[in-house]
């Protein structure tokens, strides 16, 4: 992973914190114990345990370095960065599908804290990149591999 800039709203800081806190203090001690019981049992070359408990491990440390790594290149987008005009990281925006009629509301973050089922969409995802910068009304087309979806942006808050 790069230097790039990670983008994170409070609540997303808080996770990738909170994240990290337990990395380093919760689970690196159970992978250490589990280590330890392994080599209680003998002959480590052909031991599963010890195998398994050595890959967490290492899972753990290349986690923990890349959350360090985003907070170290963290930006913050606070309540009152968010602008109710136009679309930015931070906005809840309800668009509607101007085919099918439907409406969906989604929280627009960083690509760090994206997540579709928690209706939370990056800000670098097609349709967070063609709404940024839109406002209220705004009608957006977004390539999708079926063609082209269009948009309307109904409501932008924070």
């Amino acid at each position: 992973m790069s230097d790039k800039e990670v983008i994170l709203t409070q609540d997303g800081l808080k996770k990738l914190e909170e994240e990290l806190e337990n990395l380093k203090s919760v689970k690196r001690r159970e992978v250490a114990e589990r280590i330890k019981v392994a080599i209680g049992y003998g002959d480590i070359s052909e031991n599963s345990e010890y195998e398994d408990a050595k890959n967490e491990q290492a899972f753990i440390e290349g986690r923990i370095i890349t959350l360090e790594k985003m907070l170290r290149n963290a930006r913050i987008i606070n309540n009152d960065d968010i602008a109710v005009d136009t679309v930015s990281v931070g906005s809840i925006v309800t668009v509607e599908d101007l085919e099918l009629g439907d409406t969906m509301e989604y929280t627009i973050v960083g690509t760090a804290e994206s997540d579709p089922l928690q209706n939370k969409i990056s800000n670098e995802s097609p349709l967070g990149r063609a709404i940024l910068g839109k406002k209220k009304g705004t009608t957006v087309e977004v390539s999708v591999p079926a063609g082209a979806i269009q948009y309307r942006i109904v409501d932008i808050k924070k």
